[in-house]
């Protein structure tokens, strides 16, 4: 029971609470489980702390099936529960792998669980498709340890607050170890120095932008009575405004392209000429015979430009093999959309931006696959789909990440929220409240540089985890010889 409930208080280190401490300490209570016991013990002990950690953390994918997806309440607290224990072998797995391998203890809790830890939670999100979301690293936006972010990305971050609350988990059995004390506080100061190095550096002028908040409630926004609306709210917002860049979210317009009154997209490709810019409009996509495309698609002064979602949301999205079964049960419209190939940025407004729709911004490794091109990063998404829960919190808490990993500013366009403007260090320039209609307009700016991150991805943290845990195994073989 104590390392479910500790599993379940490590939410509240990420957004919306944003208390990276908890996670410190909550982390140091599971070391000191894994550290004592043997690996199937360890095993039980990371998979109820993962059980506890994603059933608070991950509680969303309940609304989404069952609010807005149409499945029964039971079958969708059961498929949610399914899921989260799915996610709980990650971390149940890292468990019994470092205690497989002999060590000292300090060098098992500061160095091998932090490995091991990291390793699972890097093949989490790679795994069918991947779900990288709350990634231990994450906690630390807002903190002095996300200046290591540019350096080697969430999972840097994650290795180092799993070595951190080991340093805790010391500093408990001896207040007085200098060497923990010293340990702990440079990696601190360390990661705040970092945060006021400069990665990138402002690419033209800077420009004006405004991202476009329809407010649709996701349970009305595919109803044929309310189409005309959500077209006119979408068209006087994107009127008002005399930004060079203006940004609607994922799917504004709730159909396929090639069924739009040509005269309504031409209305809001007239918008952008007349502002001298661009506007990138979120649209179900189809080609003939069989593709469907959620895409994003530029009007305006640039030629026209289409992005076609490349990582796909499983059930959302697409349907997995073997799973048609699933989506008989649950009414999600367009949730068979094909896959878009990794496109070059957008050239619009001025700017090279790198498009990414809804849950791609997860993924660092990708968006920092698209730099050094790229001068902005543009999310448009539909996070309606949650409701009133902690994903769009932990969503934009996400986003902030990407923009400090590339050193570029983020924009991000939503249907209900949370719209806002990330600068390239993490902070926030501006946000929408939620389930309100507006539109925020911002002073952007567009950055070119490469970070550290950008470069080499996530390869340099996998390989000095996997090191570790190689080179321990090998010296206590030989130890045992």
């Amino acid at each position: 029971m104590i390392p479910f409930l500790a599993g379940a208080a490590t939410v509240v280190a990420f957004a919306p609470a944003g208390v990276y401490p908890v996670a410190l300490v909550t982390f140091a209570l599971l070391a000191q489980r894994w550290s004592e016991a043997s690996p199937r013990r360890c095993f039980m002990t990371g998979f109820w702390f993962g059980l506890g950690f994603f059933a608070a953390g991950v509680s969303w994918v309940y609304v989404s099936m069952s609010e807005f997806g149409g499945m029964p309440p039971p079958l969708a607290a059961f498929a949610t529960a399914f899921f989260c224990a799915f996610l709980a072998l990650f971390p149940a797995t890292a468990g019994w792998l470092q205690a497989r391998i002999p060590a000292p203890m300090t060098v098992r809790i500061c160095l091998l669980i932090p490995a091991a830890w990291t390793v699972f939670e890097w093949l989490r999100g790679v795994i069918f498709t991947g779900f990288p979301w709350i990634a231990a690293g994450y906690a630390a936006v807002g903190w002095p340890m996300q200046g290591y972010a540019p350096l080697g990305g969430v999972y840097l971050l994650t290795f180092l607050t799993l070595l951190l609350a080991g340093l805790v988990l010391l500093l408990f059995h001896n207040a007085r170890s200098m060497a923990a004390i010293l340990s702990f506080v440079a990696i601190l100061v360390v990661g705040e120095a970092l945060r006021h190095v400069e990665w990138s550096a402002p690419e033209g002028a800077p420009f004006d932008a405004a991202l476009l908040q329809g407010n649709v409630p996701q349970e009305m926004k595919f109803r044929p009575e309310r189409y005309a609306k959500i077209l006119e709210t979408y068209a006087r917002l994107a009127g008002e405004s005399n930004a060079k860049l203006i940004i609607l979210p994922e799917t504004a317009v709730p159909t396929w392209l090639d069924q739009v009154d040509p005269s309504y997209v031409a209305g809001l490709a007239a918008v952008a000429r007349r502002n001298g810019g661009d506007l990138l409009l979120g649209v179900a996509y189809r080609e003939p015979p069989r593709s469907y495309y959620n895409s994003v698609v530029s009007l305006g002064v640039s030629p026209p430009q289409v992005y076609h979602k490349h990582h796909l949301v499983p059930f959302g999205e697409f349907v997995p093999p073997g799973f048609a079964w699933v989506m008989s049960m649950v009414d999600i419209p367009m949730s068979n959309f094909s896959r878009g190939t990794s496109a070059p940025a957008l050239q619009v407004a001025g700017q090279r931006v790198a498009v990414n729709v809804c849950y791609e911004d997860a993924f660092g490794d990708e968006i920092a696959a698209r730099l050094p091109e790229a001068t902005l990063l543009v999310n448009m998404s539909n996070v309606a789909w949650f409701g009133d829960s902690l994903a769009p919190a932990q969503h934009l808490q996400m986003a902030r990440l990407r923009s400090i990993e590339t050193g570029r500013m983020h924009l991000a366009a939503t249907n209900t929220g949370v719209t806002a403007a990330i600068d390239r260090d993490g902070s926030l320039l501006g946000r929408l409240p939620q389930y309100t209609e507006g539109r925020l307009e911002i002073r952007a700016q567009g950055y070119a540089g490469t970070t550290p991150y950008a470069r080499l991805r996530d390869w340099p943290i996998l390989a000095l985890c996997l090191g570790l845990l190689v080179a321990w195994v090998i010296i206590g073989r030989i130890k045992n010889r």
